[in-house]
Parts: structure tokens; sequence; C-alpha cells
């Protein structure tokens, strides 16, 4: 497991919004709900939206909670 996955699941338990880069997009004040492990890797899920793990890249977490 690496440190950002770590960092990820941290701030699902803590409720704090997140930033990151997905597919050259920008994203700010996601909301993390659940992080879903499968074969391929991990799958964020965030509302009604899901995100593959190693297409986030630059990923923040923010002070901020929800």
């Amino acid at each position: 497991m690496n440190i950002e996955l770590r960092f990820l699941q941290k701030a699902i338990e803590d409720k704090n919004y997140i930033s990151f880069t997905y597919e050259n997009r920008k994203l700010s004040k996601i909301k993390p709900l659940e992080l879903i492990a499968e074969e391929g890797g991990y799958i964020l899920k965030a509302g009604k939206v899901f995100y593959a793990f190693k297409k986030i890249s630059k990923l923040k977490i923010n002070k901020e909670k929800f």
C-alpha cells in the first residue's frame, strides 16, 4: 500500500474534502465516501461518481470537513 492510498483512507475516515487531478482535469472539494478494492487496483467512490485510483495524481487532503 502506497502513502497516497493511506492518506486517502485517512481522509475518508476523518471526512475531509480532497482535491486531485484526474485524466488532466483538476477536481477540487470532492467528498470521498468509500475506497473499493478490486482486482486491478482501487476505486474511489465520491457520491455517484467513481474514480480509478491509478488515474489520480496530485492528491491533496483539505482541512475542511464535510
